[in-house]
């Protein structure tokens, strides 16, 4: 059993003393393995609240570098790396803030050659993609490795978030079966993003992954949780699995990764 050194203990005292975490569950979170794709404006609040916790090993995919557009929301960056791989980015940024846990980097971009091969060794997946195609694909093989994924997306000034347990609850094609048309649905670049919409976001993902992992609380499971900031509003919408869904459903028609042609975006 992995043990934490007396500087560990001061540095999560605030959660080691919660009753459902305690001594065991911050060692439960030692031993975790998480895998984050996109260090964008999900990806970063996500990231950087995981390794807080003291998430032992946190995975980072993203093959793209920083922008100066990025800082308005990608908290993981900074003016100085502008230009730098947002991987890399991420992880300086990681270990500066908890030097007791490990960050993979996996600068490159999502496909259906590489995908099922990056999830393998990690226990849940974070998914901070920025378009359909990638969305889809993570989807698909999360079902098909029996990964947990906690799946969500923003715009302007909305958010919606889910969890994926595959078997237990819906997937992403129980409830949107096939990916929009392209140009059908703005991105962030085009139809623009307030910052701190991700920063909620991002920051329920990382509270979902903690329950996932701690096997605590109540999940997003078979449920949307839907944030409006303009309005500061929350709804729920309720989903169930589809028996027809093209990937989880009864009599599936997806059983290997289909072909995808993207731009792996990040939000």
């Amino acid at each position: 059993m992995v043990e934490l050194s007396n500087v560990e203990i001061e540095r999560y005292s605030r959660q080691i003393i919660l009753p459902n975490i305690g001594g065991k569950g911050q060692k439960k979170l030692k031993q975790s393995k998480v895998l984050v794709v996109g260090a964008g404006g999900l990806g970063s609040p996500a990231a950087y609240y995981l390794a807080a916790a003291g998430v032992g090993t946190i995975g980072i995919v993203d093959g793209d570098a920083v922008e100066l557009s990025n800082l308005q929301r990608q908290i993981l960056h900074n003016t100085k790396r502008v230009g730098l791989p947002k991987a890399e980015s991420a992880r300086e940024t990681l270990l500066a803030l908890n030097p007791h846990i490990t960050v993979n980097v996996h600068q490159l971009r999502l496909s259906k050659d590489n995908v099922l091969e990056l999830i393998t060794g990690y226990e849940v997946i974070v998914d901070a993609v920025d378009n359909f195609p990638a969305r889809y694909l993570l989807n698909d093989a999360c079902v098909m490795a029996g990964k947990p994924l906690v799946e969500a997306g923003v715009l302007q000034w909305d958010g919606l978030v889910m969890t994926i347990k595959p078997r237990e609850g819906p997937c992403y094609r129980c409830i949107f079966p096939e990916p929009p048309p392209p140009g059908a649905v703005p991105t962030c670049r085009e139809a623009g993003i307030i910052g701190v919409v991700p920063g909620v976001i991002g920051a329920i993902q990382a509270t979902e992954v903690l329950k996932l992992l701690l096997g605590i609380g109540e999940g997003l499971i078979g449920r949307l949780l839907i944030y409006n900031g303009l309005e500061m509003r929350f709804r729920e919408v309720r989903a169930e699995r589809n028996p027809a869904c093209p990937v989880c459903g009864e009599n599936p028609r997806i059983r290997t990764l289909e072909e995808y042609t993207f731009a792996c975006e990040t939000r």
